[in-house]
């Protein structure tokens, strides 16, 4: 462990102006607060800050991320507060830790939702300050130099998300030495024999290839030297888990790949790069397909390189890499490479392009689950870089589409995006773009993001985006379809149906407007009759409210906890007993229900608002108290729709292709009208439950040629 002034002195070392009181201070502070906590390893806890702000001065930062990354965990694990820190170290520190600090104190649902709110603290963090991030990484650095002393189920989580979450970030910001170290020891934990089996085969060719390396240095550095290049030439093996990535993206063997070994060769300035990828490939033939140059078009992490693949000295296949000593450092340090700190001046988080589309996911996702799942396919490593008309470049991930490219561009340029022109031809939307493509996206004010489209985006800003306008589609078909029930429920009583009426009422179903009440109506969660009630409880109901409520006061509609391992369909019916389900209503799992005794045909099943159940009302005898039992999802059932579709070519094949899609079924259609602009159907359709059959409303809401849908039998 660093001793308190063997820290100062190496940050006096780069930084001489850096404030030693501080530091002195910070050091002091920690020891203190973590006092006799020990770490897994039976080590003392202050040892952990220490290594980070070790592994911190690695990359020359600043004195305050110095003292950030000592305190990092004083908030968190003992009884320091951040007005605290505020007071002795000042509002940066102060800033840093905050954002470093775990939602300790918040109760969340699952250890995935967890991991969403801290990365999601941590995004909101470091896009006011990028130290944030730089701190975090020291920290899961060290974590995995230790991760051998955690129980094994503990090792295993930590390895997964550093592998999902901190190494792409960590790329992303081009800090390759960590982003290297933590895939290694997460893959060596995550798949233990591939490690070792790669491992083992690195090994055995670096002993079998002791004097080709040197071999083939030599002859580079001979080449550029005839070339009149003056260069610096060195070698260096793939990682293990960038091999490994290799095998499995191409399915080949460890023998198959060809660039294990690479070779870099520094020069002096741009132009000589050039000058030297002349000189290597006139000298040896080029490898198809592998030649990329990233100092024309830098990876979004402002990685500059040139990469080529060569048959090279010695016969050897190899790859060569040609940069500046500059573009090596900051390829190496990234962020760190170009600090901005000691000049007074702040990196803000919100200046790097991916951040700022992180924030715009986080902005449109649902809930912290959905964020974490679009940020990790927005940090995918693999890119193709694309055009627009004026020549700008948008990198994207591999088998990106039009979209994609289009939300990359703008969330309004995707969402009115209803075409695409790559290299001057028009082609559909899920074409899969490649290096180099010119894309012209064709946009119409009219046009709205496609459920569809989800099916076959793939970066993460792009299917944030459909999944909100999606959502946001969903409930206000539902807040109509609620609105329209509850009116046609209380002027079928003769009552009046007023907002004024529901306002009063908001607290009974949690909700915090009307809408919100027609969208659970809507949606199915509380029903028509629950409202009325709610608003008129003093009502002197029909016949039919008075059977039901008799029903309910005996305890209809609640679960028969009897038998429960036994997944019944129908619960409250004699074994054996026939039954039905009524063509009126066409009830389905997720409405409540009652059995109907008929002569001849056993029980008829309908919903509990069936406007046929009338003609019932004054024969309780005949009323059976049944509710859906835990197997009714598990075969069809019918729900009926009535839709108004437009009388044009491919409506009706648009309609069945959304049921399809929606994994519904049509089990029978009938045209009841027909005019020249627009035909009136009943659809019978094959549906899990309730709930399934709303989704397909919805759906169909949002095309084009349905002007109207709702259940037929209401």
């Amino acid at each position: 462990m660093l001793r308190q002034y063997e820290l100062v002195d190496l940050v006096k070392s780069y930084d001489p102006d850096a404030d030693e009181d501080a530091l002195n201070r910070a050091y002091v502070y920690a020891m203190k607060k973590h006092g006799a906590q020990l770490r897994t390893s039976g080590d003392p806890y202050y040892s952990h800050p220490v290594e980070v702000a070790g592994i911190l001065t690695k990359f020359k930062l600043d004195s305050v991320s110095i003292i950030a990354g000592l305190l990092h965990d004083t908030v968190e694990d003992t009884d320091a507060t951040i007005e605290e820190i505020r007071d002795l170290f000042g509002p940066q520190v102060a800033q840093i830790v905050d954002g470093l600090t775990k939602l300790a104190m918040i109760e969340l649902k699952s250890k995935d939702t967890k991991q969403a709110e801290n990365f999601r603290k941590l995004l909101l963090a470091m896009s006011e300050d990028i130290r944030v991030l730089l701190i975090k990484l020291a920290d899961r650095l060290h974590n995995m130099r230790t991760l051998h002393f955690c129980p094994p189920e503990k090792r295993a989580r930590i390895a997964r998300e550093t592998l999902d979450i901190y190494a792409p970030l960590a790329e992303r910001i081009g800090m390759q030495e960590i982003k290297t170290e933590l895939e290694e020891i997460a893959f060596k934990e995550l798949h233990k024999e591939a490690y070792e089996s790669i491992t083992a085969r690195l090994n055995f060719l670096r002993e079998q290839g002791s004097n080709l390396v040197p071999a083939i240095i030599k002859q580079l550095e001979k080449d550029m030297a005839e070339g009149g290049v003056k260069a610096t030439v060195s070698g260096r093996e793939k990682s293990p888990y960038s091999i490994w990535r290799k095998m499995q993206k191409k399915n080949a063997s460890f023998e198959q790949l060809s660039d294990i070994m690479a070779f870099r060769i520094i020069v002096d300035d741009v132009a000589s790069c050039y000058q030297a990828l002349g000189i290597v490939h006139s000298k040896y033939h080029m490898v198809p397909r592998r030649f990329k140059d990233y100092i024309s078009t830098p990876k979004p992490n402002g990685y500059k390189s040139i990469h080529t693949g060569v048959i090279g000295p010695e016969n050897t296949r190899i790859e060569i890499q040609i940069r500046t000593q500059e573009m090596h450092e900051v390829n190496e340090k990234g962020v760190a490479a170009h600090w901005a700190y000691k000049q007074g001046e702040k990196v803000v988080g919100k200046n790097f392009r991916w951040i700022q589309e992180l924030l715009e996911i986080l902005e449109e996702a649902s809930n912290p689950e959905e964020f974490l799942e679009n940020t990790k396919l927005e940090m995918y490593n693999d890119q193709v870089f694309c055009f627009t008309p004026k020549g700008d470049l948008i990198g994207l991930p591999v088998n990106s589409t039009p979209v994609d490219f289009a939300y990359a561009v703008h969330s309004k340029v995707g969402n009115t995006c209803v075409g695409a022109k790559i290299n001057g031809e028009i082609k559909p939307l899920r074409t899969v773009l490649q290096n180099g493509d010119q894309v012209e996206i064709l946009t119409s004010k009219a046009q709205h993001p496609s459920p569809e489209w989800d099916r076959f985006v793939v970066t993460g800003k792009a299917k944030a985006a459909i999944r909100r306008y999606v959502r946001a589609n969903k409930r206000e078909q539902f807040v109509t379809l609620g609105e329209q029930m509850l009116e046609r429920t209380f002027k079928g009583e003769n009552l009046e149906f007023s907002e004024k009426g529901l306002i009063g009422v908001l607290p009974n179903f949690e909700a915090e407007s009307v809408e919100d009440i027609y969208a659970k109506v809507g949606e199915g969660l509380i029903t028509a009759w629950d409202v009325m009630r709610a608003v008129y409880p003093s009502y002197k109901q029909s016949k039919l409210g008075k059977v039901v409520k008799s029903f309910k006061a005996r305890g209809f509609g609640k679960n028969d906890k009897k038998n429960k391992s036994e997944p019944l369909k129908i619960k409250g019916l004699i074994p054996g007993m026939a039954v039905h389900f009524a063509g009126c209503c066409h009830p389905l799992p997720g409405d409540r229900i009652v059995g109907i005794v008929t002569t001849g045909k056993g029980v008829a099943v309908h919903s509990i608002d069936c406007k046929a159940l009338e003609k019932y009302a004054s024969e309780p005898e005949r009323w059976l108290d049944i509710s859906w039992g835990e197997g009714a999802t598990e075969e069809t059932h019918i729900g009926r729709l009535k839709v108004i579709l437009a009388n044009e070519p491919g409506a009706l094949g648009d309609l069945s292709n959304l049921i399809a899609r929606s994994d519904g079924n049509i089990a029978n259609l009938n045209i009841t009208n027909r005019t020249l602009s627009y035909f009136e159907l009943l659809i019978d359709i094959e549906v899990r439950d309730l709930k399934h059959l709303t989704d397909i409303i919805a759906a169909l809401h949002s095309s084009k040629v349905v002007s109207y849908v709702a259940r037929a039998n209401q």
